[in-house]
């Protein structure tokens, strides 16, 4: 699932007309620098919400080869990174997925974090495994940290810790049905994790490139120098 609904409130300027998602960074739409990864590994469907320039988001993601590409309309009310999930149930399927941001990718962009993510996730140890970012070989994220790991794969939230050193990287294995209990309204994909995360069932692995985030103007311009100087 291709998360691609979010209305991009801190990318302004650049989204009053156009979604978040169809941002270039270096002549490249930030949805296909996760999408073209997605295809090289194998996967043959992507379920695409859209709220904001829906129209846009569709008729670039119709142009899409490789994979069948099937909507989630959230044109009527925006419904966040769980809600999303449990709208799109139906749609998504009874086996785990990837559910992926648009607001981050990898360098070099490759398959091969998926396909590591994919191999680590082991339904009889954890519900969820997220993919996760050193805070060290990163651009454009300011934050504290999200998570703590340990050694056997399991995380923990930061929670009142002043830090942590993984970040949420944007890209996760999940089972749709956890989000299908709850009902389609907007929610974080946070009212699942808090469970998991206290039954110890959520995992994570480290990510293996260096990794950018584009939250904004300042972050996308980062991003561009960085790929120009480094050729990636």
């Amino acid at each position: 699932m291709i998360l691609a609904a979010g209305l991009g409130t801190r990318m302004r300027p650049l989204t009053n007309e156009t979604a978040k998602p169809l941002i270039e960074v270096a002549g490249k739409r930030l949805m296909d620098r996760q999408i073209d990864p997605l295809v090289e590994a194998g996967v043959k469907r992507l379920v695409v919400n859209t709220h904001w320039c829906a129209d846009q988001v569709e008729a670039h993601a119709r142009g899409i080869g490789g994979v069948e590409v099937v909507f989630s309309d959230e044109r009527e009310e925006v419904l966040e990174t769980g809600g999303a999930i449990s709208k799109a149930a139906s749609l998504l399927g009874e086996d785990p997925i990837f559910v992926v941001n648009t607001d981050a990718f990898w360098a070099p962009g490759d398959s091969a974090p998926l396909k590591a993510l994919a191999d680590a996730y082991d339904p009889a140890k954890a519900d969820e495994i997220l993919l996760l970012a050193d805070r060290e070989r990163c651009l454009g994220f300011s934050g504290k940290g999200d998570f703590h790991l340990s050694d056997d794969g399991l995380i923990t939230h930061r929670g009142d810790d002043p830090s942590a050193a993984w970040a949420y990287a944007g890209l996760r294995i999940a089972k749709p049905a956890l989000y299908a209990e709850y009902p389609a309204e907007p929610f974080s994909a946070f009212r699942v994790w808090s469970g998991l995360l206290e039954k110890k069932r959520m995992q994570g692995l480290p990510l293996d490139r260096f990794w950018l985030h584009v939250g904004d103007p300042k972050s996308l311009r980062d991003a561009e120098m960085w790929l120009r100087c480094f050729g990636a």
